[in-house]
């Protein structure tokens, strides 16, 4: 079983950047199914395609032969092209892998660039600069999904920081000029400088780290670093999606700022580490009252012998996280379980 399942992965490639809506799900897989047996895309004989999956845009292509998979993975660039299609989409393949990073999604509001930048114009940059990211049709209201893997959107965003930090500086250094013009008694008594200088002090004193929500939740509730600052520094996280903000700040200003640049690296080291280290499993459930209280119960029973490994009950789904032979010593144990259970009537099954 377990060599089987090695092969199979071997001969799977992850594909994102699949147009979310714009046909029905059978017909975008007859789509793809086609893309990757076509001889100019480097494809072959198509074992299965796994689309619609749990992560929007994102389908899963089984070749027959590994040989097929390596050639397909070589290929600079795939377009996805269907009359069918409004326009060719550009594809990001990678080979499959159960890791938690894989691939990722999340929403952007560029609208805060509209006074400064064409906003078509930016994203076309951005797209030039991070390759590896898979970006929808930008909405009228300046919001765009962007798919890929967590080091892109990190990358992504440092690249935005830095244009909003221009254009911040740019305009503080506009309205101070117009402030010395047009108040020459709040410039000798210096009470608008102080105002910027305070304004400037407390973004500079604030430091961002943008982080996987998978493995910022392992970070906080198995590994227990939500007080990575201890004393000097205070944390506040804010979750979108499968992207988690943690937003670090001194808790008193006098205090050596060096402290909170630490903190910050500490956490972004820890991240770097998790991420080549963690994996993720998960069990789909048919959204029966009664499959979810197997699993949950499986999973309570076996979890104490996985000090190391994180249980995130879903609607659809559980998700489990730890390191490679935690999860599949994990997921061999659920599954024997709930074979057990399923032996069982309802009435008997009690979870405690």
């Amino acid at each position: 079983m377990a060599a089987g399942e090695a092969s199979k992965s071997e001969r799977t490639v992850i594909v994102s950047g699949i147009p979310d809506g714009v046909l029905k799900d059978e017909v975008m897989a007859d789509i793809l199914m086609i893309h990757f047996q076509r001889a100019k895309n480097r494809g072959g004989d198509v074992e299965g395609v796994v689309y619609p999956t749990t992560t929007k845009g994102v389908a899963y292509i089984t070749f027959e032969d590994q040989k097929v998979t390596e050639k397909v993975l070589k290929k600079s660039e795939h377009q996805l092209e269907d009359k069918r299609l409004p326009r060719h989409y550009p594809l990001k393949v990678s080979l499959y892998s159960q890791d938690v990073f894989s691939c990722i999604s999340c929403v952007l509001d560029l609208s805060g660039f509209g006074d400064k930048y064409v906003l078509e114009d930016l994203v076309q940059e951005l797209q030039k600069n991070i390759t590896a990211l898979s970006f929808s049709p930008l909405q009228p209201n300046g919001q765009i999904s962007v798919q890929g893997s967590f080091p892109s959107i990190q990358s992504l965003k440092d690249n935005l920081l830095l244009k909003a930090n221009s254009l911040s500086k740019t305009d503080k250094k506009a309205k101070c000029m117009s402030s010395q013009r047009s108040n020459s008694k709040t410039q000798k008594h210096g009470v608008s400088v102080e105002s910027k200088n305070n304004f400037i002090h407390n973004a500079v004193g604030e430091k961002q780290v943008v982080l996987d929500t998978d493995v910022y939740y392992y970070m906080k509730h198995i590994l227990h670093e939500d007080s990575l600052a201890k004393k000097s520094v205070v944390s506040r996280e804010v979750t979108d999606g499968e992207i988690t903000i943690l937003y670090l700040e001194k808790v008193n200003a006098s205090s050596d700022p060096s402290k909170l640049e630490r903190a910050k690296k500490k956490i972004e080291d820890l991240s770097a580490e998790l991420h080549s280290k963690l994996q993720k499993k998960r069990f789909h459930l048919d959204g029966s009252k009664h499959e979810m209280q197997m699993y949950q119960h499986a999973c309570k029973r076996v979890q104490p012998q996985y000090s190391q490994v994180l249980v995130i009950p879903y609607e659809t789904h559980i998700d489990v996280i730890g390191s490679s032979s935690d999860i599949f010593g994990f997921a061999q144990e659920v599954k024997t379980k709930v074979k057990h259970y399923l032996q069982k009537t309802p009435q008997e099954m009690i979870v405690r």
